[in-house]
Formats: structure tokens, sequence, C-alpha cells
């Protein structure tokens, strides 16, 4: 019985590079978003130096852009919250650099320290918050850019009844 494997099959793979997909100058999917915030946040020559920190709001800076995608740095003092919020049609990978920061759903809670990654889909809710006593970085790739932020619960309330003073 005469076996068949890959490499007689589809030849030597280096014999044939019109087989291999060209390198991507952006990301297009899931996992190559991840690889791009995980390869921003080991870079920390990238984003270190332009971290600031604001008492009174949570500051961001938008580090990259590219095709259909933006990159953006926030920082955390303790205390610091989002509020119950989802990102419109935007997918995104949640990416802590430094400290510590929990996020909240409707399915309970999560620490994320440094390195923690979070991805998720457009419509998904969640609040994150600087839990912690020490500043905390974080890196949000999201995809397609950040258009609206659409607020849940007490907090839209607040906003809500604000806006009409």
């Amino acid at each position: 019985m005469n076996s068949d494997s890959d490499l007689q099959i589809a030849g030597d793979i280096l014999e044939v590079p019109h087989l291999l997909q060209p390198p991507r100058e952006h990301p297009s999917t899931v996992s190559e978003f991840v690889g791009l915030a995980r390869s921003l946040a080991a870079d920390r020559s990238r984003w270190e130096h332009l971290v600031r920190y604001d008492a009174t709001s949570r500051w961001y800076h938008r580090l990259q852009t590219g095709p259909g995608y933006e990159v953006w740095l926030l920082s955390w003092v303790p205390g610091q919250g989002s509020g119950l919020h989802d990102h419109g049609p935007s997918s995104g990978v949640l990416t802590v650099l430094q400290g510590a920061l929990t996020e909240r759903t409707g399915r309970g809670t999560r620490a994320l320290g440094a390195g923690a990654q979070r991805v998720f889909a457009p419509g998904y809710a969640h609040e994150v918050v600087n839990d912690s006593l020490e500043p905390a970085v974080s890196l949000h790739v999201y995809h397609p850019g950040l258009t609206e932020m659409p607020m849940h619960g007490a907090h839209a309330a607040r906003c809500a009844v604000a806006e009409l003073r």
C-alpha cells in the first residue's frame, strides 16, 4: 500500500513559493490584530514615553492607524473606569501593558494583570476599572476604527440627565 505524504502531494514548500501568502503590511484577521497588540506591548519604546496620567479623566492617545483599524493607548489612575459600554460595530483587542485592570460583564468579573488580553466582537458590553492602588496602562485595537461607544445602564442614565442640564 502506497502512503502519500504532504511532501509527495504538494512538493517541497520551498520549491513552490507561489503557494505562500505574501506577508501583509496591515493586520486583517483576529489573530493578526492580537499579534499586533502583542508586538506593540513588547516594544515599550513605542509607547512608554507617551503615557500620561490624569486624575480627572482617563488619558488616551491614538498610537497607530491603518486601513480600517486604530490602536489606542490609555492610562488609568486608581479608581478610574470606563462605565458599562460597548464599541458599536467595532471588534477589539484589549491588552494590559502595566498594572492591573478589572473587567466587569453580565457574566461576571475578571482580573486582568499585565500581559492579559481580551478579544471582543461588536456589541460586547463591558466595564473596565482600575480597582488597584497603582496606575495602569492598556492598549486597545479596534477594527473597524472606533466610531461610537454607547453607554449602558446607570452610567448612560447619568450622562443623559447631565446632557439635559
